[in-house]
């Protein structure tokens, strides 16, 4: 079969394009989906590019029932993925549930809209709290949250990687801006990398003999004895929190030395990029420090910076405190006092973030 993606290439596209260029690079097999802005270019590009590289794709229903077939497929042993907004992402958190109770490895693509219920299309960092603790368990998940289309595409592969690899439900967090907007960035074939792209493999049908030529699958979600439950989460989260040094990962400028820390992530932390430097140039010392992971949290990493000097952390992003909730609980006991920057819904410019950060110091 033909390789949709060869060598390395420069391109400009849209970041919904981007990811259907980097779906088929990881090697999926399918797509389960339904319609809602701002993803559904990844549906209209999987479906074309797709028919091209034999690859899969069902419309369903509605995201409840694109989120179960997703799981449905991995059980089966396709590298499915799936990517939806807002009330898509509200309506998918009961598959997204079960993933995490059966260690299923799905991948899913949130472009993130403004809330609450069906809110607007347009923009937003609203879905965090949806995103990275959302259903009726413990919040066993691995979320990228991207700033550019080259992390649209490099996370995008990479969490076909880490769900496979680790067996828990892994997101990719983007937004309405990265999904619309079109900008360069290189695709490459991971080989060529020296990238590994890990096979999926099945769960059921598997060849020989219950308790003779193999253990019995236990694809369970349903417990009927407390204490059975009780057992298994804390066998989970054992093993995730086992993991969490291997996934965390985040990106630090100017910390050395600074006094006031500005913390964002995704898009956002673009324009506190732009803030910094500026305001470095006027002889303010000031850093940034941007998650990728939201979920493990890079907590460790953030409390050794707050503890080397810096008198104020600014926390800003485009939802009124949900990256806040999840900084405070991921930090608690730290003392630095916490400012912040919320305009939820709005686009976040680096003006903003400088006339904020100058208020601090007066």
């Amino acid at each position: 079969m033909e390789k949709p993606v060869t060598g390395t290439r420069k391109v400009f596209m849209t970041g919904n394009e981007t990811v259907a260029w980097a779906a088929l690079a990881a090697e999926a097999d399918i797509m389960f989906g339904y319609p809602i802005t701002p993803q559904n270019e990844i549906m209209h590009y999987w479906t074309r590019l797709g028919a091209k590289y034999d690859r899969g794709f069902l419309q369903t229903e509605d995201e409840i029932s694109a989120g179960f077939t997703v799981c449905g497929a991995i059980i089966a042993g396709k590298k499915a993925f799936t990517a939806t907004a807002g009330p898509g992402n509200t309506l998918m958190q009961e598959p997204f549930s079960m993933a995490e109770a059966m260690r299923l490895p799905i991948v899913a693509i949130i472009q993130q809209r403004g809330g609450p219920s069906s809110g607007t299309v347009i923009y937003s960092q609203q879905e965090v709290t949806l995103t990275t603790y959302g259903g009726n368990g413990e919040g066993h998940r691995i979320v990228y949250s991207t700033a550019s289309h080259q992390e649209l595409y490099d996370y995008t592969i990479k969490a076909f990687n880490t769900a496979w690899k680790y067996r828990f439900p892994t997101f990719v967090l983007g937004d309405g801006y990265q999904a619309k907007m079109r900008e360069p960035l290189e695709m490459y074939d991971p080989e060529a990398r020296n990238l590994e792209i890990i096979k999926p493999s099945p769960m059921v049908g598997l060849p020989g003999q219950i308790g003779i030529d193999r253990e019995p699958q236990h694809l369970c979600n349903i417990y009927s004895l407390e204490e059975e439950l009780y057992d298994v989460v804390l066998k989970v989260q054992a093993e995730y929190d086992g993991i969490i040094p291997e996934l965390v990962e985040y990106e630090c400028r100017e910390c050395d030395d600074a006094e006031i820390l500005v913390v964002s992530h995704g898009v956002v932390s673009r324009s506190t990029d732009d803030a910094v430097m500026a305001l470095r140039s006027q002889g303010i010392k000031v850093g940034a420090f941007r998650p990728i992971t939201l979920r493990p949290f890079p907590s460790q990493k953030l409390r050794e910076i707050l503890r080397s000097g810096v008198k104020k952390m600014l926390v800003v992003e485009s939802a009124y405190g949900q990256l806040v909730r999840l900084l405070k609980q991921e930090i608690y006991g730290e003392t630095v006092p916490i400012e912040t920057l919320l305009m939820p819904g709005v686009g976040i410019i680096d003006a903003d973030i400088i006339s904020k950060v100058k208020s601090l110091i007066q």
